[in-house]
């Protein structure tokens, strides 16, 4: 007889841990910890309601909080985000690998299925997918054990011009933005040149690197034309 699917752990409502994903999220690719205020931004809710949920997370033992200061992950707390980010971003490189959307098409799916996975099916999906390093932005995946890879990176809107890296990650926060980049073969694997104003250009053809992320797109990706490409400078990762 199967086995029923382990539980979720008790308390994770889904507004809930969209919080501590999000504080999570924050400093993954930057030291500074994340202010109420920035929090309720960023999640599109009132200041009023950011204050609730941050005295029951921290009741629970899942933040540690001074009033008017940062909220910061306490040990609990992280593992608890980065379950949720796990389940996030494994439900999205499969939605590319197996279900054949595109990179741009799979934040919003995903912010729903991370709250419904179980951790029977997670791990059949992650075992399918061959234990993935990264999802298909170049975002760390965290192993089922808590662990996960770290890279030393420059944003590009602080990389000098004439810099030469590799695309580490590429923010998903604005579709159109994954579907140019994609078509012009700039994607997570892929070595790049910076050039004035924060334009890039892709070195040597394009086509997948051994980067992070290398490959998550599958065969989507176009090579590119060689030209550079304008973007969000605050919005791409390379390495240093």
């Amino acid at each position: 007889m199967t086995p029923p699917a382990a539980p979720r752990p008790a308390g994770q409502d889904t507004a809930a841990e969209n919080y501590l994903k999000t504080i999570y999220a924050h400093t993954e690719w930057q030291p500074d910890p994340i202010t109420p205020s920035a929090l309720a931004g960023r999640l599109g809710v009132a200041p009023s309601s950011v204050t609730e949920m941050v005295k029951k997370l921290a009741a629970a033992g899942l933040i540690t909080h001074v009033p008017y200061g940062p909220l910061t992950l306490t040990p609990e707390g992280r593992m608890r985000a980065m379950g949720v980010v796990r389940r996030h971003r494994l439900t999205e490189t499969w939605l590319v690998r197996e279900m054949g959307y595109e990179w741009h098409e799979v934040h919003d799916e995903a912010e729903v299925l991370e709250h419904a996975l179980s951790e029977r099916l997670l791990d059949a999906i992650d075992e399918r997918l061959g234990r993935p390093a990264q999802d298909p932005h170049g975002d760390p995946i965290p192993s089922a054990a808590g662990t996960v890879a770290s890279y030393s990176a420059v944003l590009l809107s602080q990389a000098a011009v004439g810099h030469r890296g590799v695309v580490l990650r590429i923010s998903d926060r604005d579709p159109s933005l994954l579907k140019t980049l994609a078509a012009r073969g700039i994607t997570p694997g892929v070595a790049v040149r910076v050039e004035p104003g924060g334009a890039l250009s892709v070195e040597g053809g394009g086509g997948a690197g051994g980067g992070a992320g290398a490959g998550a797109l599958g065969s989507g990706a176009s090579s590119g034309d060689g030209q550079p490409v304008s973007v969000d400078a605050d919005a791409i990762w390379l390495t240093a």
